[in-house]
């Protein structure tokens, strides 16, 4: 037992508070069970599941249409004195709910990238649900080590051609400053699409169809953004958008191979939202606080689970086609993307600087996510009562 505080390095929060992030499972299950039932999956394969729109999706599969959920990830375990990454616990209070409600699920915690975890997750697919109709592909990793190759590739987060020069804020002291990020080289280009693109995904889906491991009409979605003109220099025309055209591109080449068996795979672009990765990109969390202020005002702010609930219901599973981009993607970042907030979140970044933007934008809400993405700052915890650190996830395997 112990009394866990919130200790930060930079972006980074090194603890996680179980009964804070076991909250925020429970109002992200209540959210959507209030919003009905879903005529969607059944048997489902999360990769990348214990955060963010993974954590999201799992939840949303599980207690909106009753899905048997196998959730891959790769989180730190809880040890005495040493509190587990907030994912573990996140998963370890999914799964507790998820079983109380009499539904399947399962967890296979190491990197997904390898040969070992495809091969685990390969088995016990096999073993328990004999088939998947979909598949969520929402890794956010810096690091990978292809398993065909062996190198390790690391992603970085830098423009393209010419040095970027833009305002930014620390969101820990309000303070805005000006920042600039060197260009990368073809190099960083390279790794970063080896990272963060769609090669892994298609290797998971031609492993999974391999195997017959697929359900006839399977789908399988992974996640994009796109952004505004005004972080994309450092986000959609950088390193990080050459890997997101990569993705968006290996949708197409999945649903060629998913093609005889009635398989699509799709690239669902989403809202800006508060996660471990933004926040340790320059300029995002400015505008992420400029937006939320904009989106807020108009009563069209929505949150990971919000995301998710929408895209599975008014997108995915309505009976109907589901409507794309001329680039044949998801759009669920439509009202972020609307012209009159982005018209007004361009005129408050004119405006914004130290001295106001806690009046222009909605910096305390944003802090306030970040710190509830590891379980702090989260209503009706007693953050001075001692609590177990130590937290199992129920179905590990």
């Amino acid at each position: 037992m112990m009394i866990i505080e919130p200790r930060m390095r930079g972006f980074i929060c090194l603890t996680a508070h179980p009964d804070g992030c076991a909250k925020n499972v429970r109002n992200q299950i209540n959210y959507v069970q209030s919003k009905g039932k879903i005529a969607g999956p059944k048997k489902v394969l999360v990769i990348g599941a214990s955060t963010g729109f993974g954590l999201a999706s799992r939840i949303t599969a599980a207690f909106g249409s009753g899905a048997a959920t196998i959730g891959v990830f790769f989180e730190k375990p809880s040890a005495e004195g040493k509190p587990a990454s907030p994912g573990w616990y996140n998963s370890a209070a999914f799964e507790n709910e998820a079983h109380a409600a009499g539904l399947y699920a399962k967890s296979i915690n190491g990197d997904a990238f390898s040969n070992e975890v495809k091969q685990k997750t390969i088995d016990l697919i096999k073993q328990d649900l004999g088939q998947v109709d979909l598949v969520i592909y929402s890794l956010a990793s810096p690091v990978r080590t292809n398993p065909i190759t062996g190198i390790t590739h690391k992603s970085v987060l830098k423009p393209i051609g010419s040095t970027f020069s833009n305002k930014t804020v620390d969101f820990h002291t309000g303070i805005v400053s000006t920042i600039s990020i060197e260009p990368c080289n073809e190099e960083d280009i390279q790794n970063t699409v080896a990272v963060m693109g769609g090669e892994d995904w298609g290797m998971w889906m031609d492993q999974l169809k391999k195997e017959n491991l697929l359900a006839p009409n399977v789908r399988t979605v992974a996640y994009s953004y796109i952004g505004p003109a005004l972080t994309e220099a450092v986000y959609r025309k950088g390193t990080i958008g050459r890997a997101k055209d990569h993705l968006e591109a290996s949708a197409f080449t999945i649903s060629e191979h998913l093609a005889d068996i009635g398989g699509k795979a799709y690239v669902s672009v989403n809202k800006a939202l508060v996660t471990q990765a933004s926040s340790a990109i320059p300029v995002i969390p400015l505008y992420i606080s400029l937006l939320y202020k904009t989106m807020k005002d108009l009563g069209i702010h929505e949150g990971c689970i919000e995301q998710i609930q929408r895209l599975f219901h008014e997108r995915l599973y309505t009976g109907h086609a589901i409507p794309l981009d001329d680039k044949g993607r998801i759009r669920v970042d439509d009202w972020e993307m609307r012209e009159d907030v982005q018209a007004k979140v361009a005129e408050l970044w004119i405006q914004a600087n130290s001295e106001n933007l806690s009046q222009l934008g909605d910096l305390e809400g944003y802090t306030s996510d970040f710190y509830q993405l590891f379980g702090f700052k989260v209503p009706e915890i007693n953050y001075l009562k001692e609590v177990n650190e130590v937290v199992a996830v129920p179905g590990l395997v």
